[in-house]
């Protein structure tokens, strides 16, 4: 049970993290002080890396997880690993993300700029990604993962692809 009580106190970490992000960014919203926006720009980039190195690393662990027996320590393992790792990292990643990606899009005057719209787009591409790994993780979780090891290596690449373009938008701003 440790184990469970440990996850538990990460979780609770995490809830407690983004409800102090997201009471101090309201706060700043509130007071709107000048030079708020490059400092809510790196709110967001921070959360994006985070976002970022979860969405690349959870297919990964799908890798190993694959060629662990269900039900054995290794497995078990893995199953605590993508629960923590999405819960308290992925999860908590993407809210930020998005709750100050469209404070900046709203601050920033960009809504009706076409390169963000097809950011956006992407943004969205990544959330449904995010909402696949998610599945998979439950999924395994109740050992009734239906993937091969081919399959999540593939998966690996598609946050990166989206990543890149999303990248190539909000710095050349092409349209």
């Amino acid at each position: 049970m440790p184990a469970a009580v440990s996850a538990q106190t990460v979780v609770l970490r995490a809830a407690a993290g983004i409800a102090l992000t997201a009471g101090l960014a309201a706060l700043l919203i509130w007071w709107n002080p000048v030079g708020l926006y490059p400092w809510m720009k790196a709110l967001h980039v921070i959360a994006i890396i985070a976002w970022m190195a979860g969405m690349l690393y959870l297919p990964r662990l799908f890798v190993y997880h694959c060629e662990a027996e269900p039900g054995s320590k290794q497995s078990e393992t893995f199953k605590v690993m993508e629960r923590r790792l999405l819960r308290a990292i992925i999860n908590p990643a993407m809210i930020v993300s998005w709750v100050v990606g469209l404070w900046l899009i709203w601050a920033g005057g960009f809504l009706a700029s076409g390169w963000m719209h097809a950011k956006l787009l992407l943004v969205l591409g990544m959330s449904a990604m995010h909402g696949f790994l998610s599945r998979w993780v439950r999924a395994f979780a109740a050992d009734r993962n239906t993937h091969s090891q081919k399959f999540y290596r593939f998966i690996n690449e598609v946050p990166t692809i989206l990543m890149i373009a999303i990248v190539v938008l909000v710095i050349v701003k092409p349209f």
